[in-house]
């Protein structure tokens, strides 16, 4: 239930306009924003059947969709060192969560948090951690859950356990889409806050030009006078 009504708080901000900015790093508009969520909820009650013995299903909410924004994004980003800082956080992400799965006490009696709520946490703080970036905290965070999935069938198939097995697990209400938006929430937060501590938008990474105007905002005055 917690995935879908995050996906709710976060339509209310696309629709107030609050969520502008983490959009455009995603590379989506208004309108692919609500898509994209309005799809994962559809898609959550959607499996398709991948293998029978022992039974393995990917959910299209929590699984396809997912993928698939992951690796629009990551291909419009399009950098080398993207590619290979995403490549670095999701494997290190997906092999902490492992680790923790066989450290941490499963039994709601003895456990201080739910397993569902532990690896999104995980996820999304490794994932920025790594990422440093919203877009890259987004697709680390919401694939190496999806890879945690895949070493799960690999280990139940190597043990010959008979367990089904759903890769994106339960859709929109699925710890991949919280995973997702803690992320890209807590890039958002520390972004923010650098910036407001150094004073505004860092210039690094703006285009030559934009960063020209921006260091000497006369140019442009002087450039529009001599025009008319």
């Amino acid at each position: 239930m917690t995935g879908i009504v995050l996906l709710v708080i976060v339509s209310v901000l696309i629709f107030l306009g609050l969520a502008h900015q983490v959009l455009d790093r995603l590379y989506l508009s208004d309108k692919g924003g609500l898509l994209v969520i309005g799809a994962m909820v559809v898609g959550s009650f959607i499996d398709i059947p991948i293998w029978r013995n022992p039974q393995i299903s990917l959910n299209v909410g929590g699984g396809i969709i997912p993928l698939a924004l992951a690796i629009y994004v990551l291909t419009k980003a399009g950098s080398a060192k993207e590619w290979t800082r995403s490549i670095i956080g999701i494997v290190v992400t997906t092999g902490i969560i492992y680790g923790v799965s066989k450290l941490y006490k499963f039994d709601i009696h003895q456990g201080v948090i739910e397993p569902q709520y532990l690896w999104a946490i995980i996820a999304a703080i490794v994932a920025y951690v790594i990422g440093r970036s919203r877009r890259l905290a987004f697709i680390v965070s919401t694939l190496s859950l999806l890879f945690m999935d895949v070493v799960r069938i690999i280990e139940v198939s190597i043990l010959n356990i008979n367990s089904p097995t759903r890769i994106g697990g339960a859709g929109a209400f699925d710890t991949i889409i919280i995973a997702g938006v803690l992320a890209v929430l807590l890039a958002e937060i520390i972004g923010e806050s650098r910036e407001a501590l150094q004073g505004g938008p860092s210039a690094e990474g703006k285009p030559e030009a934009l960063r020209e105007a921006l260091d000497n905002p006369d140019m442009d005055r002087k450039g529009k006078g001599e025009g008319k």
